[in-house]
């Protein structure tokens, strides 16, 4: 697909770029790609009225100047919150006030139409996925948006209502691969195109090179979040990993620039 269709080392913008941005908006995904991001990671969750909304809480207390859940509030009115009241920047809170909302998913991928995105269902719904299926199809997206999540159920409904779309595998799937990993059980005949995973999970290692070069057999990629480390990207790059999610997509993009990676 597409979208999986792309050198190793590429570099996304977790949330936009949480260390240089107020996560999950506009001005994190401006700020994000500016640094050198080559795409983005974001979240989505349903608002009251069935639209795909960029945040990644189920609450709004964290990150917003609202408070409740994000599934009680339209996307009209998620859109009037200050989204970036709880980012402190050098400690001056520099987006306060400034008229930074809760996005819609179509809002972003209008306003960033020549770079991947990533997009995590958070949540389990089949509406979920069939409301992201829409908008990406609207938004004549498809060659450049990854569906992703932990939910099975929104995954199924996502690739019911869009077979053609990339996806990366949910949870289940991402547990089955890794040990099949162990016992060297080749993958086939699988419905995503890669995995967006962390390197450990709790005390589990998920990412190796056993892992990473059992993804690329099967002709599957491996994007690993969420790194900031030096020392992590370097390692990661020299097992072969085709993309990494972070923070800092600035710093890690001028250690990728520097590195070739490798298939070790």
């Amino acid at each position: 697909m597409p979208f999986f269709n792309h050198p190793r080392g590429l570099v996304f913008a977790h949330r936009g770029g949480s260390a240089i941005g107020p996560e999950n908006t506009m001005a994190a995904f401006d700020a994000g790609l500016a640094a050198g991001a080559d795409g983005l990671e974001l979240d989505v969750r349903l608002s009251s009225d069935g639209v795909p909304v960029v945040i990644h809480d189920a609450t709004l207390d964290r990150t917003t100047s609202g408070t409740g859940p994000v599934s009680a509030h339209t996307a009209a009115a998620l859109a009037r919150l200050d989204a970036a009241c709880r980012f402190q920047g050098d400690g001056d809170f520099p987006w306060r006030g400034r008229g930074v909302g809760v996005p819609s998913l179509a809002e972003v991928l209008r306003r960033h139409r020549d770079c991947r995105v990533i997009v995590e269902m958070k949540g389990n719904e089949p509406a979920l996925g069939s409301a992201v299926a829409r908008v990406l199809r609207d938004a004549d997206a498809l060659d450049r948006v990854c569906a992703a999540g932990f939910g099975a159920d929104a995954m199924r409904a996502f690739r019911r209502a869009l077979p053609e779309a990339a996806t990366s595998a949910h949870r289940e799937e991402v547990r089955l691969a890794l040990c099949r990993s162990w016992v060297r059980w080749p993958l086939r005949d699988l419905p995503y195109g890669g995995y967006q995973v962390p390197e450990r999970a709790g005390r589990l290692r998920v990412v190796s090179p056993a892992f990473v070069r059992g993804a690329h057999a099967a002709g599957l990629q491996v994007h690993v979040w969420t790194v900031n480390d030096a020392g992590d990207v370097r390692r990661l790059l020299d097992w072969g990993v085709d993309a990494l999610i972070t923070d800092r997509p600035g710093d890690v993009r001028d250690i990728v620039s520097g590195v070739t990676p490798g298939t070790r």
